[in-house]
């Protein structure tokens, strides 16, 4: 008997947990926990996307924006006013969400969609980046560090195992949000504005406000991504936090995987991080280098198999059981 798709994403996330949680927890390479960590994060900035993107089909070029609110405010929340870490993050998610809501009431209000939206959201990421090098609180140019104080309770571990299993939580999370979105209402509605806007206005959905949800539960896994990359790094700076590498590996991920699916994100950022990691171990330390693999897998992705390796999972798994009859 066929499970229902809810009952089988959940126990695939179950499994998932299970399988990653055992790597954080009794893997002693170096190696692989810091690989594992790392394939964590990009799967956590493509799944946070891929929730506006894939399922909203509003393409953004300026998630760095939302990734540098949360990183800057992890920082300056336990800088400036001695919060504990585990209470920046949660205004740090915050945040991102705000500023996601800020570009998106504005953007969609005035009807912003396709290239239009993709542009403007990477002039919002831009203009972020010269405030932040403008302005003292962030410590312009310079950056921000943050002290090292290892221990739980101020989240910063001695080993990567502790990130491995932080980070594994926050992927959970926007890997249950992705899947309530799949199967709820509010996601329904958001995929009928992606497929055909105004047949969806016609029928009684609200364009904008599904719009705005969207992007600000993807801004806030953002804004998680960027409060991580500060607890493991202790550093953050206006390059870093707006930079437009960051938006890239989020987008490039998804679409590589699989846009608007549940797992697609996840096997787009496993796979690209395994490459570079794999070409900076062939080609050595060479500036841009994850960059160039992008582009060129991005180019191929677009070209053989627009619905990314998911896509290519699915019609493999469709012709073997066409076979079996």
């Amino acid at each position: 008997m066929k499970m229902p798709s809810l009952r089988r994403d959940l126990l695939h996330i179950a499994a998932f947990t299970a399988a990653v949680a055992l790597v954080g927890v009794f893997a002693r390479s170096g190696v692989v926990l810091n690989f594992t960590m790392m394939a964590l994060y990009a799967c956590l900035m493509a799944q946070a996307w891929n929730l506006l993107g894939g399922y909203g089909g509003q393409f953004s070029f300026g998630h760095a924006l939302f990734f540098g609110t949360g990183a800057y405010v992890q920082a300056i929340a336990q800088l400036g006013a001695g919060l504990n870490p585990w209470l920046a993050l949660p205004l740090a998610v915050l945040a991102a969400a705000a500023a996601g809501l800020g570009v998106g009431a504005l953007s969609f209000r005035w009807g912003l969609k396709g290239s239009y939206f993709a542009l403007v959201t990477l002039a919002f990421a831009e203009v972020a980046r010269i405030l932040a090098l403008s302005v003292d609180f962030t410590g312009g140019g310079v950056g921000l560090m943050v002290p090292l104080r290892t221990g739980a309770a101020h989240l910063q571990f001695a080993g990567r195992g502790g990130y491995v299993l932080l980070m594994l939580g926050l992927v959970v999370l926007a890997l249950l949000a992705t899947c309530w979105l799949r199967h709820s209402r509010f996601g329904a509605r958001l995929q009928a504005v992606r497929d055909n806007e105004d047949a969806a206005r016609a029928v009684g959905v609200d364009p904008l406000r599904v719009k705005l949800g969207a992007i600000g539960l993807s801004a806030g896994f953002m804004g998680a991504a960027g409060a991580f990359y500060v607890q493991v790094f202790q550093y953050i700076d206006p390059a870093i936090a707006y930079g437009p590498h960051t938006s890239v590996e989020a987008l490039v991920a998804a679409i590589v995987g699989g846009l608007g699916t549940l797992w697609g994100p996840v096997l787009g950022a496993l796979a690209l991080h395994l490459l570079a990691d794999l070409t900076r171990n062939l080609f050595g330390q060479l500036p841009g280098i994850n960059m160039v693999i992008y582009g060129a897998v991005l180019i191929l992705i677009v070209m053989f198999a627009p619905r990314g390796v998911m896509g290519l999972g699915q019609s493999a798994r469709a012709l073997w059981e066409r076979r079996r009859g």
